[in-house]
């Protein structure tokens, strides 16, 4: 039996996944005339992937967000050609994207120590420049994280909230409005062994988002970092407004999956769990013959997620996914009197577990191979 009872939760306050940047170059030194010489060139600002870096942290260390290099030094007659200026190094977390201002991704950090020249330094002041120095190059500079974490809940807008409350224990926003979670809220699972899980209640999408509709990309771009997707859905369906469709649980499951298709085709290959919440239905008993209401809605979206194709003509083309997600498991559970919950962690930890020994089956292959491999080649 998996021990599921949460003794501790690591709560992420304020949590920031993009941060704008201005960085600038050093400038050269100048020249000297007589001998000919040149000035040392001005340093360059490179941003560095580090383990244990936040944004947060980042932004804190610098509430300017201003990263200047060093300028280089003039030539003089004792050295003839000037030192370069000191290179400006930005510590940023690992999984971090660098844009540009437009937007265009330069490279991503994925691991420590990964770098990228964001602004060079001004060139050494020469001849045909007439030995005077030249300014570094200005560029402002996006830094987009996807966030890494075990567990990602996947749901339209407050979803998850009170799920990832009751979880993990975490103190989240909560209200009855759409997006009352503008940035990802983080909380971690530790089970009585001390084994740790991370989850992430990810702002909440909506249909269009694949179009950056609502969070669009902002809630999109963080699950491509998750080990493992849990769909949310409320057994009552859900409304995003008086003006938009009422859509069923069955219909909102499709609905996200077609997200997550349009999006990037690799999100549904993930491993996937889903959590059909019963907070907002009453469990009304007609009579004593009579299965409770919230029992006739979960057996009928049982059936529904069985036979899939069956009840796909209630949908137009367009919202049609290629392929449904198939679900490891599916776990009733309600907010409101805690009851699933249990059963839900220990599920979450009983599906990463086996992902853990798929990956070092996996891994333990391709070392015999590449042993095998050697063998023959010698």
């Amino acid at each position: 039996m998996v021990p599921c009872s949460c003794m501790l939760l690591r709560k992420y306050g304020h949590f920031i996944d993009n941060l704008r940047i201005f960085t600038k170059g050093g400038s050269d030194g100048m020249g000297y005339p007589r001998s000919g010489e040149e000035g040392g060139r001005g340093g360059d600002i490179w941003v560095v992937g580090h383990k244990n870096m936040t944004l947060k942290q980042l932004k804190n260390k610098y509430p300017q967000k201003w990263f200047l290099a060093g300028g280089g030094a003039n030539s003089r007659m004792s050295s003839l050609k000037g030192s370069k200026g000191k290179d400006c190094e930005v510590p940023a977390p690992v999984g971090i994207s660098v844009n540009d201002e437009n937007g265009e991704v330069l490279r991503e950090l994925n691991k420590e120590e990964d770098r990228i020249l964001v602004a060079k330094g001004g060139l050494g002041g020469k001849l045909h420049i007439n030995f005077l120095p030249l300014k570094g190059q200005k560029r402002i500079i996006h830094l987009d994280l996807k966030v890494g974490v075990d567990e990602g809940l996947v749901g339209f807008p407050n979803a998850g909230k009170s799920l990832l409350s009751r979880v993990s224990q975490a103190t989240t926003v909560t209200a009855d409005y759409a997006f009352t979670t503008l940035r990802p809220q983080l909380g971690k699972i530790m089970y009585n062994d001390f084994k740790q899980i991370s989850v992430a209640d990810l702002p909440g999408s909506i249909e269009g988002a694949h179009m950056n509709k609502g969070m669009g990309h902002k809630f999109l771009k963080h699950l491509e970092r998750t080990r493992q997707l849990l769909f949310v859905v409320d057994i009552s369906g859900f409304q995003l407004s008086s003006v938009t469709p009422y859509r069923t649980a069955f219909e909102t499951i499709i609905l996200l999956t077609k997200e997550l298709e349009l999006y990037k085709e690799e999100l549904q290959t993930k491993p996937t769990l889903l959590v059909v919440n019963e907070t907002d239905l009453p469990d009304v008993q007609v009579n004593e013959t009579d299965l409770p209401d919230v029992q006739v809605k979960l057996h009928e979206l049982t059936k529904q997620l069985q036979s899939p194709k069956d009840f796909l003509h209630l949908f137009e083309t367009k919202m049609i996914p290629e392929k449904a997600v198939e679900f490891q498991r599916i776990i009733p559970i309600s907010t409101v009197t805690g009851e699933g919950i249990e059963e839900l962690k220990s599920c979450i930890r009983k599906a990463l577990d086996g992902q853990d020994d798929k990956e070092n089956d996996v891994y333990h292959s391709k070392q015999l191979l590449n042993l095998q491999s050697s063998s023959s080649s010698s």
